[in-house]
């Protein structure tokens, strides 16, 4: 079924509904890491992934966090 759908449809699949579950995922196992060997380099890389992953996939109508140092539109 899969290979009915069209290319963009595909993608707007993986965005919509993958990278939510995909950045979910990253912060739990960030913290089951951090739970059991405390703060670390690899719990931060996967905090860091899930922030990434939520920042683009919270839609173009939402809040953005602005970077201070960039001027308004």
């Amino acid at each position: 079924m899969w290979a009915f759908f069209s290319r963009r449809l595909r993608m707007w699949l993986l965005f919509a509904i993958g990278a939510p579950i995909l950045a979910w995922l990253l912060g739990r196992l960030g913290d089951i890491v951090e739970r059991r060997r405390g703060p670390n380099g690899f719990s931060r890389v996967l905090h860091t992934a899930r922030g990434w992953l939520r920042r683009r996939t919270r839609g173009p109508l939402s809040k953005r966090d602005r970077d201070p140092q960039l001027p308004a539109r």
